[in-house]
């Protein structure tokens, strides 16, 4: 069985380079074949050639500059579609770091799904193992979509509705059936349109059971401060890195209709009224409590 492992890179080569020593120190049974595949997106920091002096297995793809996760990882699909034929698609974050077995865990996992189209996510904890940080949710709201994390089984397969690919291993037949990474997104949102899709169409999402190695949260906040220029406020708001506000929009538009008009507002609200939107949520988190 062929595995095309796939990552983009971008100007964090010591990550890049951790990431990919996690990899090819794993152990692989015989009953698999793994070739990997890296986009570097125009790196400046020289993390290419370092990639191709001290990782020479890895196949390496040169990016425009701006392609950003989402365009490169769709890039670089196409690509491997095209270089070879391949049983599996596993996805991987450059800053992830495989706990040791982690590549061959995800296949026994996948064998314990008897359905004929199968994802299953890889849990990761962050940098001090206390927290999940990337993994599978489910959707606790079908109105807005609001979703929470779902804890892995230690022995089985855990169904979800959605969820991120820092470890995502997709089976060619679904690749057959819905195809690859939505063009609409630039860099985020991407992998939740993609999973949520596919349990839309019959296909299976699992959490694998375990956990699959580090990767710390980098989202961070999601709006800027009132004391940014309102300029850079608005600059955030339509960013692919910032708030994503047409990638957001027609994400929300294609799964959860009824919350566009809400969702408009309050994007606007989080960029215009920053201070208010604290307050909102500082109330929200007390209200839990």
């Amino acid at each position: 069985m062929k595995i095309a492992i796939l990552s983009c890179c971008y100007n964090r080569k010591q990550k890049t380079a951790e990431f990919l020593k996690s990899v090819v120190d794993q152990t692989i049974s015989n009953n698999y074949e793994i070739t990997i595949y890296l986009l570097d997106d125009n790196s400046s920091d020289g993390t290419a050639s370092y990639v191709g002096e001290n990782f020479p297995g890895v196949r390496v793809l040169k990016g425009s500059g701006s392609l950003f996760w989402a365009g490169g990882m769709r890039t670089l699909w196409e690509h491997v579609m095209k270089d070879a034929e391949y049983d599996f698609f596993l996805l991987f974050n450059d800053d992830v770091v495989l706990s040791g077995g982690a590549i061959e865990r995800l296949m026994a996992a996948y064998c314990l799904s008897d359905h004929p189209e199968n994802i299953i996510l890889g849990t990761v904890l962050d940098g001090e193992k206390q927290t999940i940080t990337y993994g599978g949710q489910k959707i606790i709201n079908r109105l807005t979509g609001n979703t929470k994390t779902v804890f892995p089984d230690p022995a089985k397969l855990t169904p979800c509705e959605i969820g991120n690919a820092n470890i995502m291993l997709v089976d060619k037949a679904t690749v057959n059936k819905i195809g690859i990474l939505s063009g609409s997104y630039t860099h985020g949102i991407a992998d939740y349109d993609y999973t949520f899709s596919a349990v839309k169409n019959g296909i299976k999402l699992w959490i694998a059971p375990g956990y699959y190695g580090c990767c710390d949260n980098d989202h961070g906040v999601s709006w800027l401060p009132q004391s940014a220029p309102l300029k850079k406020r608005i600059d955030y708001l339509y960013s692919p890195k910032g708030l994503a506000y047409k990638q957001h929009s027609l994400y929300v538009k294609k799964h959860f209709p009824l919350y566009v008009p809400m969702m408009h507002v309050k994007f606007w609200v989080k960029t215009l009224f920053p201070i208010v939107y604290d307050l909102f949520k500082k109330n929200e988190q007390l209200k839990v409590q």
